[in-house]
């Protein structure tokens, strides 16, 4: 196997075009088994094999930086740097390695990255960078179709006519996780799918090419003219309108003309755009008939293709229920920023495909749109994943917030999310929606009560959030309060403890005064639902000479401080303890980083018998 021999991109460099083909088909195996035993983004890596073979024997890492948007489609990159073995062994597991590009991990991982739209403007910086120091370093920007949907994205073109050394790789694949949507895609498809230019092409390339002697320099020459040839077929073409350099569109399936378009890029030393044609899902079956299905996998069976599914999620819950709402009102939209799928908003799409909106990957512009709904008399809700929510704060606050706007937010992925590590995990959500004022925050624990609270988030006239963690969703029984839950392990009279929680945190919480209470503790639990503004638990804690606050989330504006400055304000003697995060987790299972952020029942007991 070809593929066994190759630890570096120095490797890749000598192999002859026929072994390049036997290793792509290689590394595609090699991906789809690793996924298939330890999940992990397999559709996007399956189509960039060939593109990021041709990177690596175009630009020289570490010297020269290769920054993949996002960045789940690095895969293919850390197994020519050296981390093939790394990533058999333990992808996206506590201590092993990342899924997403890393900038510890290897002097090759020159930007860290997890969000879209953010390569090409690290790579704008890098290249500013290198003008000032007077360095030869080419940067290379791998930037997909469905991250080009994002503002941020523009503003780096906007920026990035005036840096030599730049070159910027469009990965257009037709879709982001679900289809793309919008005029770029548009756009983008005029290129791609031209035939009047493509046979113009095919033509002059041939008849210069059969040129003895000098047919490679006059195709290279045919190249440039064929940009004024573009724009007659093509139309006008927005890249070059910013002032750079286009080159494409290009098969991504071949080798040796990305390769020889990449050399002619990075040889004529100014900012320029390569435009590769890749299919995502390529050479697996039943990833190119789904690519949605197959972004982002827990495992799956090689053979068949079908998926390893858990128990009914969260995101289903919602979904169901937002479907279920929307029959009995026609005011009820759903907005999302390419995540349909992920959200549980599929159903609500189908049903109701006039009242949904997918707006591509743009939080920012999502919120304000959300925004210009209520404001227009209907009742959006906008469904994110936390970690993406960050990205529209200027937004919530402004358009939302100091508006009243019943804008309905329902954050998915709330907590630790596991394997995809710290630029997943949404611990922020908390804290940052604390600051918010007029904005009501539910955090539900069972099934039944994300129903309730998605339903008097709705009826309410004012902003408000939902949020509710990845995963399963336990069963349990409303709570008619809406408001806090309380139950007492032992006695309930004089608690040794009163232990304050929310949303999944409840489960560690449980185990922790279960365990307590068969050591002979009386300990009251009061679990929150409704988490903003928060409920008066006063009468709860009085009795209760120490108070351990225990979230899933950053105890620097969380819940655990404000219960501290209520419980210093009326000065008494209660001791409060708060256990949350104190900084970035790592990727790894939800037990193992739990432990790791204090947050299990272990370190929660040991704060209770303290």
């Amino acid at each position: 196997m070809i593929l066994e021999n190759v630890n570096s991109p120095e490797d890749v460099k000598a192999l002859s075009p026929e072994q390049l083909r036997v290793l792509s088909a290689e590394i595609r195996e090699f991906l789809i088994k690793v996924t298939s035993e330890r999940g992990g983004h397999l559709a996007s890596n399956l189509g960039v094999v060939e593109l990021t073979l041709a990177l690596h024997r175009v630009f020289d890492c570490p010297h020269d930086r290769i920054i993949f948007d996002v960045s789940h489609q690095s895969y293919v990159h850390k197994i020519i740097t050296g981390r093939k073995d790394g990533m058999a062994a333990a992808l996206r597991t506590y201590g092993g390695i990342s899924g997403f590009q890393k900038r510890s991990e290897s002097d090759c991982d020159a930007f860290g990255s997890g969000h879209a739209s953010t390569s090409v403007s690290a790579a704008v910086g890098f290249a500013a960078a290198d003008k000032l120091s007077g360095s030869d370093s080419c940067t290379v920007a791998v930037i997909g179709d469905g991250a080009l949907t994002g503002g941020m994205a523009y503003e780096a073109l906007n920026n990035c006519a005036k840096y030599d050394n730049l070159i910027i790789v469009l990965n257009d694949n037709g879709m982001s996780i679900s289809r793309n949507v919008g005029g770029n895609s548009r756009h983008l498809a005029r290129i791609r799918t031209s035939k009047r230019y493509f046979r113009f092409k095919s033509f002059t390339e041939k008849l210069f090419g059969a040129v003895p002697g000098i047919g490679k320099y006059l195709v290279k020459g045919a190249r440039r003219l064929k940009n004024c040839v573009k724009r007659v077929f093509v139309r006008e073409n927005f890249f070059e309108q910013l002032g750079l350099h286009y080159f494409g569109p290009i098969d991504g399936k071949d080798i040796a003309k990305i390769e020889d378009v990449l050399r002619e890029a990075k040889n004529d030393g100014v900012c320029s755009v390569v435009h590769i044609c890749t299919r995502k899902g390529e050479g697996y079956p039943p990833a190119e008939r789904e690519p949605d299905l197959y972004h982002g996998v827990s495992g799956f069976d090689i053979e068949t293709g079908n998926i390893i599914n858990g128990a009914r999620s969260c995101s289903d819950v919602f979904g169901d229920e937002l479907c279920r709402l929307a029959e009995l009102d026609d005011r009820i939209c759903a907005v999302t920023a390419a995540m349909k799928d992920g959200t549980g908003l599929v159903g609500f799409a189908s049903r109701f495909p006039e009242r949904f909106f997918d707006v591509g990957i743009a939080e920012e512009h999502a919120m304000t749109f959300s925004a210009g709904l209520a404001a227009g008399g209907k009742k959006p809700v906008l469904a994110l994943y936390s970690t993406f929510a960050q990205r529209a704060y200027d937004q919530l606050i402004h358009d939302v917030a100091l508006q009243s706007l019943p804008v309905v937010l329902a954050i998915d992925r709330a907590g630790i999310v596991g394997a995809d590590g710290p630029t997943h995990h949404g611990m922020f959500d908390v804290s940052f929606m604390n600051a918010v004022p007029g904005l009501t925050v539910f955090s539900p624990y069972t099934e039944s009560e994300l129903r309730v609270c998605l339903k008097a988030a709705l009826d309410m006239d004012a902003p408000c959030a939902v949020r509710y963690p990845r995963g399963a969703v336990p069963e349990g029984k409303s709570v008619s309060d809406g408001d806090y839950a309380v139950t007492d392990y032992g006695s309930g009279e004089f608690p040794n403890a009163a232990v304050v929680t929310y949303g999944s945190e409840t489960s560690e919480c449980e185990k922790a005064c279960v365990t307590a209470r068969a050591n002979g503790m009386n300990i009251r639990l009061i679990r929150l639902i409704k988490i903003k503004p928060l409920p008066d638990i006063s009468g709860l804690i009085r009795s209760a000479p120490l108070v351990v606050v225990a979230e899933e989330g950053m105890k620097s504006g969380g819940i655990g401080e404000e219960i501290a400055a209520l419980c210093a304000a009326d000065r008494t003697r209660r001791r409060v303890e708060i256990l949350a995060a104190d900084g970035f987790l790592p990727q790894g299972t939800i037990a193992e980083l739990r432990a790791a952020a204090g947050i299990d029942a272990d370190s929660i007991l040991r704060k209770i018998c303290g």
